[in-house]
């Protein structure tokens, strides 16, 4: 029977937050939260127990941050919002879509048109990170079908000047030096869709995720398919083999272990749904070497929906979690073995983080 085990999780969809917490009855859902925004990405500071931000987009009143401190239950609008100079880009923020929490408090924003800001006061102010935002590369890189934005920040918990960053469409970048240099690190990875098939930037990267344990071991799912680096993205090993298809957003690392990574394959950027409508997590437990369809229990047929890049996460206690475009989110508790619904008929899901609510 499911217990209060402490986890919650925050699901961002189309339409307003939800969070999901287990109890002896099942999955209990609170929200919508923030509700008619769509609700891209979510962060939690790692030193400050309660506190999460929400990046938060609409149609008519634009894109905003907001902040909860009470684990979720309350949400307040921020006044303030990364975004480029005037006249610098078409408009100077289209949606925020990646937010990421350094240690000492810090706060990073990824957004759209392709940009990356920091705020060292709680999101009362930002400032352009211009070492990447003016890179020169930057004329490489160019809006995807899905926009133009950077995403899937992360800080190497162990030296915060360690930074790395994606950008679709644009490549990965890294900094060794808290964000005032940066370097393309993209060596050895394919890019199809480009003239040079394998360029210093200009690639269209879906989801770029760092283990956090072993901050040098990266994967990334590309345009074209999935790759590993064991050197802070130095260079790159393609780990395509042995799935379905070689197209998709969603990748997550299992906190305890570099070498497992999930991952839901697509069948091509035509269709852009699992492959023969099929719904299947793929595990690696030898870091892409081999990889094993972890199933069971989840719509073996006519399931024509995608998990987009932010909707798959994995705890620390053996957890997977994920949502899709028709509004189902999922459940295993056994590291993919076994899956249980959380939720159905939801709005479309576009993030999901697992949490572990503060005592």
């Amino acid at each position: 029977m499911r217990r209060d085990d402490g986890r919650a999780l925050v699901v961002g969809t189309q339409k307003g937050l939800f969070i999901a917490t287990p109890s002896a009855e099942g999955w209990q859902l609170d929200g919508p939260h923030i509700a008619g925004y769509e609700i891209i990405h979510t962060c939690a500071p790692p030193d400050e127990p309660g506190v999460l931000y929400a990046a938060a987009s609409h149609k008519v009143w634009g894109s905003h941050i907001y902040r909860s401190e009470d684990g979720g239950r309350n949400w307040t609008s921020l006044p303030s919002a990364p975004q480029h100079p005037p006249g610098v880009h078409r408009t100077a923020l289209k949606a925020i879509w990646y937010l990421a929490a350094a240690p000492g408090g810090r706060l990073y924003a990824g957004i759209d048109p392709a940009g990356l800001f920091l705020s060292d006061d709680r999101a009362a102010s930002w400032q352009a990170v211009t070492g990447l935002n003016a890179h020169p590369t930057r004329d490489s890189w160019e809006p995807a079908r899905g926009g133009f934005s950077l995403h899937s920040i992360y800080i190497d918990p162990m030296n915060p000047a360690r930074l790395w960053a994606a950008i679709s469409a644009g490549g990965v970048y890294r900094s060794e030096d808290g964000g005032r240099r940066w370097t393309p690190a993209n060596h050895g990875v394919r890019a199809e869709n480009l003239p040079t098939p394998y360029p210093e930037s200009g690639h269209n990267v879906h989801r770029l995720v760092m283990h956090p344990a072993r901050p040098d071991r990266l994967y990334r799912q590309c345009y074209h398919g999935t790759w590993r680096s064991d050197d802070g993205g130095r260079s790159w090993i393609e780990i395509t083999a042995g799935l379905p298809g070689n197209f998709g957003y969603a990748i997550a690392v299992d906190p305890r272990d570099p070498d497992t990574v999930f991952q839901v394959p697509e069948s091509d950027s035509h269709m852009r749904a699992v492959v023969d409508g099929r719904l299947r997590v793929y595990c690696s437990r030898d870091a892409g070497a081999t990889w094993r369809s972890m199933s069971d229990g989840l719509p073996a047929a006519h399931a024509w929906i995608t998990v987009l890049r932010e909707a798959l996460d994995a705890d620390d206690a053996g957890g997977v979690f994920f949502g899709t475009s028709g509004g189902h989110v999922f459940a295993s508790l056994d590291g993919a073995r076994t899956w249980e619904p959380v939720a159905g008929f939801l709005p479309r899901v576009l993030s999901v983080k697992a949490l572990r609510r503060p005592s």
